[in-house]
């Protein structure tokens, strides 16, 4: 079953310019492109020419793979080898806040409180820190910029999306 969504990704690119606030764009990356970014790594350093479509690409950008997301929300982790899904015992870290919400009845309403106990512990679901096919979202970071600001490159595309 191959769908157009399967040969796609939603590269969020946050720009870490303290000018410009630390924005985040998200972008799509198809086609060849999708075929270069698969095996990459968290951590690794790919060509912003890979990212966007026509003349929305991030060329003379150079972004670090920070993170991402598969099809389901499953959040990827840099410690664990591979692109396949793990279940992983955690503590409060990457994927898991680490909390118990209690709802009480106080008062004319219910409130909520939040507890982080010492040493909780829960067994959560975690991709590999590998980038495959069944990647949706790529979190990237700008390490060395180009001639142009993401904020001119991509604002013809932001002024589409108003209309």
């Amino acid at each position: 079953m191959a769908t157009k969504n399967a040969q796609e990704f939603i590269a969020v690119v946050n720009d870490t310019d303290p000018k410009n606030g630390g924005k985040s764009y998200a972008l799509k990356i198809t086609g060849n492109n999708h075929a270069q970014m698969l095996g990459k790594r968290i951590g690794d350093v790919v060509d912003g020419l890979f990212v966007g479509e026509g003349d929305k690409t991030l060329s003379g950008y150079k972004l670090e793979i920070t993170g991402g997301s598969d099809k389901t929300g499953t959040p990827m982790r840099r410690d664990l080898e591979g692109g396949n899904r793990q279940s992983i015992l955690v503590t409060q870290s990457t994927g898991y806040k680490g909390q118990i919400v209690v709802h009480k009845e106080k008062g004319a309403g219910k409130k909520r409180f939040r507890y982080k106990p010492d040493g909780l512990r829960k067994r959560r679901n975690f991709r590999g820190n590998t980038i495959t096919q069944d990647t949706r979202q790529i979190n990237l970071r700008v390490v060395e910029a180009g001639k142009k600001s993401l904020d001119t490159i991509l604002a013809a595309e932001a002024e589409e999306a108003s209309e």
